[in-house]
């Protein structure tokens, strides 16, 4: 694996979208939601067999001749871990998935696992920048729905919207009035004057798509574009809360904290500062989610291409999201691998997971733009460990190509730690590290890409064992695909490049 990468890395400025999911990580780690309300016992298991599985996105893979299409695989967790044998790969040429493929659709961009029709299995919905000429709208929200088979289309739906307007962006899942049905926050039409609102879709959701109802919020002006939504229990009511955060052209515009309530999402926000890439995961074990981010490098996103790279933790507390108790984060840490360098990105991607079965969330950072020795941008990602007192730089390893026991050969342009999710696919109560390389070369063919996995164990993760697959593996397109820029329920959608 992995020749040699040469193409530019997709700029997505502003559009690293978190993947928060009504679900709860085996160990007391949460993957983007916490709250212990009934929604969270659904794991992401597509197909009920227990074990969770993981949706790899390929969305600028051409379909049927249309450039950026997009297609999904989803890989089906066992006891033997994720591979290539036991996969799904579905687009919208799949019978029953709504639309065709299309120029520019990303099918894959963002996926959001979680059981919207509330009945055992983990369903998935998808954000593809689709024109829907019969409603004339931009964008739009189909759901694959669980089954005892796994994904397919069969019955899948679109989400309906009100016409003439912008259906989608944003859209991440939680239950927000803690009844133990899960919830979507997104885009559902635009809101009045100069006022932007999101809605709240309540579920359970009809086999139709149709939400039990719709709870409309303002959420920000028409000077700031809304990006990075993260979901958990913050302040540890058992209710679901949102984070949001903002942008205005290159500039961070600061973040905002809505409480869940047995009624539904607070109406009123508290302030945040600014964040990209957010992940979420109680990472001291005391029964309230945590926030991770990357740092806005001087506030200005057009700064990230040369970022270091900086993570800070804000720490959840009665009233959510900490801004006295944090922790900051680089590979200049006490503990952390490597050195704090120009354009790194450490950061760049972030998932949690309880790795050791300890009851204590870990922190996979992804450092795709890492350099080993003379292959710029090669790529890695560094587990922090969690415990009582939260995050540390202590017991941090990094991971990459080129660690003893892995798959492949780290190369120049990999950007291995592109994508990053810490699921339990093994079934053991310890979550293991899918980690995607969305420029990593298949024998003559550009941008094919990869996943990798290693398993977790009570010290950590291990190279024993670890395995990767790719589109070639799959028999799957492969030219351009940039498989793994997108895993399910991670916190992005791209990577800033030079």
């Amino acid at each position: 694996m992995g020749i040699r990468t040469m193409l530019t890395v997709a700029v997505c400025a502003a559009t690293a979208l978190t993947g928060g999911v009504a679900v709860a990580a085996p160990g007391g780690a949460h993957a983007g939601t916490a709250g212990g309300t009934a929604a969270t016992t659904v794991r992401e298991d597509f197909n009920g067999d227990g074990y969770q599985d993981v949706v790899v996105g390929a969305p600028n893979a051409p379909v049927d001749g249309q450039l950026y299409a997009g297609y999904i695989t989803v890989a089906y967790g066992s006891a033997q871990g994720l591979g290539p044998a036991h996969t799904t790969t579905i687009d919208q040429s799949t019978p029953g998935v709504p639309g065709d493929p299309g120029e520019g659709h990303g099918f894959g961009f963002r996926m959001i696992p979680a059981d919207l029709d509330h009945d055992g299995l983990t369903d998935l919905a998808l954000y593809t920048s689709e024109p829907v000429p019969e409603q004339n709208n931009f964008g739009s929200v189909i759901i694959l729905w669980g089954r005892e088979s796994g994904l397919s289309g069969e019955g899948a739906v679109r989400i309906p919207g009100p016409a003439n307007n912008d259906i989608g962006n944003n859209v991440i899942a939680g239950d927000f009035d803690g009844d133990g049905d899960t919830d979507l926050m997104m885009a559902h039409g635009w809101g009045d004057g100069d006022l932007e609102q999101r809605s709240v879709l309540y579920g359970p959701f009809s086999r139709a798509g149709e939400p039990v109802r719709e709870q409309r919020v303002t959420m920000f002006t028409s000077d700031n574009f809304m990006s990075d939504p993260a979901v958990g229990d913050f302040n540890g009511d058992g209710i679901d809360d949102l984070c949001t955060f903002f942008s205005y052209e290159e500039h961070a515009e600061g973040g905002s904290f809505w409480a869940g309530t047995p009624e539904g999402l607070s109406t009123a926000s508290t302030p945040l500062p600014s964040g990209s890439s957010p992940a979420v995961g109680d990472f001291d074990g005391d029964g309230k989610d945590d926030l991770a981010v990357r740092v806005v490098p001087n506030g200005i996103y057009e700064d990230f291409p040369t970022d270091p790279g900086t993570v800070k933790i804000y720490y959840g507390s009665a009233s959510g999201p900490s801004t006295t108790r944090t922790k900051v984060i680089t590979q200049d840490t006490a503990g952390v691998p490597g050195v704090s360098e120009k354009g790194d990105q450490f950061g760049a991607r972030l998932g949690a997971g309880d790795v050791d079965g300890d009851g204590y969330a870990d922190l996979a950072v992804g450092v795709p733009f890492e350099a080993l020795e003379a292959k710029a941008g090669a790529g890695a990602v560094v587990l922090l460990k969690g415990g009582p007192g939260g995050l540390t730089g202590t017991g941090a390893k990094s991971f990459h190509q080129d660690t003893a026991g892995m798959p492949g050969v780290a190369e120049k342009g990999d950007h291995f730690g592109a994508a990053v999710r810490l699921l339990d696919v093994t079934g053991d109560g310890r979550a293991e590290l899918t980690a995607g390389a969305p420029d990593e070369d298949l024998e003559a063919v550009a941008d094919g890409g990869a996943v990798w996995s290693l398993r977790g164990t009570p010290t950590g993760l291990t190279t024993t064992g670890a395995l990767a697959f790719n589109p070639v593996d799959l028999g799957i397109l492969v030219k351009k695909a940039r498989f793994g820029l997108n895993l399910s329920g991670d916190n992005g959608a791209g990577l800033y490049s030079y």
